[in-house]
């Protein structure tokens, strides 16, 4: 056979084809003509049921725009809400007050002590402007003298001290007058703050007072295994937010009241130590990883001026010593129960809370993630770490060696020792 009788196959060029062109992608008309009978009502109710909630998600994001300020405060007020369950079940149970009672028991217990802390504020705030008004003279000259007799350089002219010490004095007095203006004066320049407090109260109020029927309507309208859930999740709020609430009332009662018998045993004032030990027990006790430092400088800086360098540094060591005590002994035996954060996730939750809600969020932003961990560690599922990484310390190892480190040191001790008495 040759290669002429062997059949050829012709190719088509895709150009010269005659063919009916190949079909495209098919518009949502066309889908729902060619659907089945049976799936056209199916696909248009999906269709409106999706505009539908669309539509009414839009709504809801613009109901929750306007009423930013009305939710707000009422998670302000379920915050503190949760925060007072505790106290006013401890009243109610122990006592046998009705729960309203309670309530308003320690609304007054709260009124009380801001009324109290207002009349002993602006007194300490004169005395401490009148103890600048008398040590900053002599401490500018004793700059200016120093500079003049090591540098060669006068820094100020004479009578800068007295000018300077005037015009502290007078900032002082202003801030003084502003602060009881606006403890005092909030009736007459501030309504909508007042409006706004009375109304974070009276949603505390209910939420504290309420707090098992408004659990019970939740629970009432769930199923026996969502019931266990949030029945936890409720459980472990109350315990996080009002553990951490009353702990830290403790820790800082406990600061404060050392903290004012030590500027008393230096010879602060007493219209000076009260106010003082209060600011630097609330900084402390409230504000996580910075309040420490920031609650202690101020006294200690207002301490110079009235007594001098040396009571400055023996409060300075006092803080020192009881920040040691509180940390390794008084707060894990008051808040090892109520709340277990990570030191770095309290700092940063903290900063987040000031930069959402400023400085109520980062108040309310601690007991807030520890609910959060809490709830992370029980909804979902932990498995066993079989991966060892190669910068993993073996604690082990590291607690023989530094049993082998003791051991050498003490009897390098014994052998100097007789020694010395060979």
């Amino acid at each position: 056979m040759s290669s002429s009788d062997i059949p050829t196959q012709k190719t088509s060029d895709p150009a010269d084809s005659s063919g009916p062109p190949p079909p495209g992608p098919a518009s949502p008309r066309d889908a729902l003509a060619n659907a089945p009978d049976w799936a056209k009502p199916l696909i248009r109710w999906s269709i409106w049921r999706v505009i539908l909630y669309v539509l009414i998600t839009i709504v809801l994001i613009w109901m929750a725009a306007q009423a930013r300020s009305l939710l707000s405060m009422v998670a302000i007020s379920f915050f503190f809400g949760i925060a007072l369950i505790p106290g006013v079940n401890w009243l109610h149970e122990r006592r046998g007050w009705r729960r309203g009672a309670a309530v308003g028991f320690i609304y007054l217990a709260g009124f009380v002590f801001m009324v109290v802390l207002v009349m002993i504020l602006i007194p300490a705030i004169a005395q401490f402007a009148e103890a600048i008004r008398g040590s900053l003279p002599d401490w500018i000259n004793n700059i200016d003298a120093w500079a003049e007799e090591n540098l060669g350089v006068d820094l100020w002219d004479d009578g800068t001290g007295e000018d300077v010490a005037a015009g502290t004095t007078n900032a002082l007095a202003e801030w003084g007058d502003e602060v009881l203006g606006a403890a005092t004066g909030l009736a007459s320049t501030t309504v909508s703050f007042i409006f706004n407090m009375a109304t974070i109260a009276m949603f505390t109020f209910y939420f504290a007072a309420d707090a098992p029927r408004i659990q019970n309507l939740f629970l009432s309208r769930m199923s026996p295994v969502n019931q266990q859930r949030l029945g936890w999740t409720w459980d472990e709020a109350i315990e996080q937010t009002g553990g951490y609430f009353y702990s830290r009332m403790l820790i800082m009662l406990i600061n404060g009241t050392l903290f004012f018998f030590v500027m008393l045993l230096i010879g602060m004032p007493l219209a000076l130590s009260l106010p003082l030990s209060l600011f630097e027990a609330f900084v402390a006790t409230f504000i996580p990883a910075v309040g420490t430092y920031i609650g202690s400088a101020v006294p200690i800086l207002i301490t110079i001026p009235v007594q001098g360098w040396t009571s400055a540094i023996i409060l300075l060591i006092w803080v020192l010593i009881y920040q040691q005590l509180e940390n390794y002994w008084l707060s894990p035996r008051l808040s090892a129960k109520t709340m277990t954060l990570n030191g770095g996730v309290a700092f940063g939750a903290a900063l987040a809370g000031g930069a959402i809600a400023g400085p109520m969020g980062a108040f309310m932003s601690l007991p807030i993630a520890a609910l959060i961990t809490a709830m992370a560690s029980n909804y979902t599922k932990s498995y066993d770490v079989v991966y060892q990484s190669r910068y993993d310390v073996d604690e082990d190892e590291v607690e023989e060696r530094k049993a082998e480190r003791k051991a050498k040191s003490r009897f390098r001790r014994g052998t100097n020792e007789a020694d010395g008495n060979g």
